[in-house]
């Protein structure tokens, strides 16, 4: 009876805890940080908060593309989560098949943390054509879809996200400002 009690109690705590995140993912605040040599822009997500969306920004490539990816936190815990890693996976972005490539899995809470990577880019041509793709769909949304041997529901429990984008290049650009400061103090 206790062990039953124990599990209701942390089930009602993460959901308190989700519950919480949910009513600040109404407000679009871009987190813009560094970590040594790279500067990164994140915003999150607003269907499960803790998801973010991330545009990171090396110094090392002289600040010059942007890596793209975003995270899936996942309640599910099959014993083989680990074979999806170095896996392209099938998504959709606004609805549009694409993969993205599991670049790194974390257990996390009562489950799992999972980055996703969408590419490298040249920076200042990508996020204009982000901002723009942004603008004409309104919305930017991820779903993780089934694909060929690949179950989206064994893995994940909530399958999609959406991210407000509104303040996309003013954030990015003030990460790349960042990043190139960096790279005039290291000259």
């Amino acid at each position: 009876m206790k062990r039953v009690m124990l599990i209701i109690l942390l089930h009602l705590s993460l959901f308190l805890i989700v519950f919480a995140y949910q009513a600040q993912a109404n407000e679009e605040e871009w987190k813009i940080d560094r970590y040594e040599g790279l500067i990164f822009a994140r915003v999150y997500g607003e269907i499960i908060h803790g998801d973010s969306l991330n545009f990171f920004i090396h110094s090392s490539d002289n600040c010059g593309k942007v890596w793209h990816n975003f995270t899936f936190y996942t309640h599910q815990q099959p014993g083989d989560i680990k074979q999806i890693l170095h896996k392209h996976i099938p998504i959709k972005i606004n609805g549009e098949k694409v993969t993205a490539y599991v670049d790194y899995i974390q257990p996390f809470l009562l489950g799992y943390r999972v980055l996703f990577s969408l590419g490298s880019f040249p920076i200042k041509e990508y996020i204009y054509k982000l901002n723009n793709f942004y603008i004409k769909e309104k919305k930017f949304e991820i779903q993780i879809i089934d694909g060929i041997d690949f179950k989206a529901s064994k893995y994940f429990d909530i399958s999609i996200n959406s991210w407000k984008l509104d303040k996309l290049v003013p954030s990015v650009l003030e990460a790349h400002k960042k990043c190139k400061e960096i790279n005039n103090l290291n000259s």
